[in-house]
């Protein structure tokens, strides 16, 4: 197993690069569990998938922000994954096993990818909305509820933390240790729809972790530099010096203290490993995209 702070991960080319990357990194974290990155070729986005396998089914984790599958082939790159898996495994029944596709919430970068994955045999493809979220994954107390989603010898903790989007949830997986936050905690831009759902979401989390190992918290992006409280800019498809993907518990509190004392200030707040954005921060988004025109008009660096 790879330790995943050492993983490199495929951050875009310059205009005037050697090879480009692959259109899908694929990371066998373990022989279980299988982290995907979604390149910056076809989404400046470039977000993080999540496959995550036990004994009866497997969960599929967000479906990307590309719709084709020439550009991003996310259906041929799960059924690799899923068939090399199923070759392994002695005590699985491979006619039957389900695939699971679901979300860590429903904005456009996180389905785009459902269609690819709709007309899959054996293969529930869970809808964004929020109904469709709390039936599927059996929610009678939303969002403070935490649920249990079994794979087969691998049960996930799911619970709700709106705030970013309205239908967002957060994944415990004991097997990992890891603790899957989506668009909520991420070293990025942490974009605040609803600021006290945001708070009280980020409230129960840190209170799950107290009583849970957690190894790594993952978001779906990675927005900032490897300079603290320096971003790449909006749009930005060349990201050489980003700052580490997954990041600690302690970063997780560090996100939900100044979202407290961001309580009734809203704006984009800067801080060492992420931004928190509260509510639609119409200058700093002005400034974002100015950022981004300039990096596209500049000569490219070496």
């Amino acid at each position: 197993m790879t330790a995943l702070a050492d993983v490199r991960w495929i951050h875009g080319t310059p205009r005037r690069g050697q090879l480009e990357d692959p259109l899908i990194q694929v990371h066998r974290h373990d022989d279980d569990t299988v982290l995907l990155r979604q390149s910056k070729s076809t989404s400046f986005e470039a977000p993080f998938l999540f496959l995550l396998l036990g004994r009866e089914r497997a969960l599929l984790l967000d479906t990307g922000a590309t719709k084709d599958p020439e550009r991003f082939p996310l259906r041929r790159t799960v059924d690799t994954m899923l068939g090399e898996w199923l070759a392994a495994p002695p005590d699985v029944d491979a006619s039957a096993y389900e695939l699971v596709v679901a979300h860590t919430h429903g904005h456009g970068d996180h389905v785009a990818g459902d269609e690819q994955l709709a007309d899959r045999p054996c293969t529930t493809v869970v809808s964004r909305e929020l109904d469709a979220v709390q039936q599927f994954f059996g929610f009678t107390d939303w969002p403070a509820q935490v649920v249990t989603f079994d794979l087969g010898g691998r049960a996930l903790e799911i619970t709700g933390i709106p705030g970013h989007h309205r239908a967002s949830i957060a994944v415990h997986d004991p097997a990992t240790g890891f603790l899957l936050t989506g668009d909520t905690v991420y070293p990025g831009r942490l974009y605040v729809e609803d600021p006290p759902a945001f708070l009280d979401s980020l409230d129960r989390l840190v209170e799950l972790v107290a009583n849970r190992e957690v190894t790594h918290v993952l978001g779906c992006h990675v927005e900032m530099t490897s300079t603290p409280r320096r971003d790449y800019a909006l749009g930005t498809t060349y990201q050489p010096h980003e700052a580490p993907w997954p990041m600690s518990v302690a970063q997780l509190v560090a996100v939900r203290d100044a979202a407290r004392s961001l309580a009734g200030k809203p704006g984009a707040h800067t801080y060492d490993d992420f931004a928190i954005w509260n509510g639609p921060c119409h200058a700093a988004a002005l400034r974002q995209v100015a950022r981004g025109l300039w990096g596209r008009l500049r000569p490219p660096r070496p």
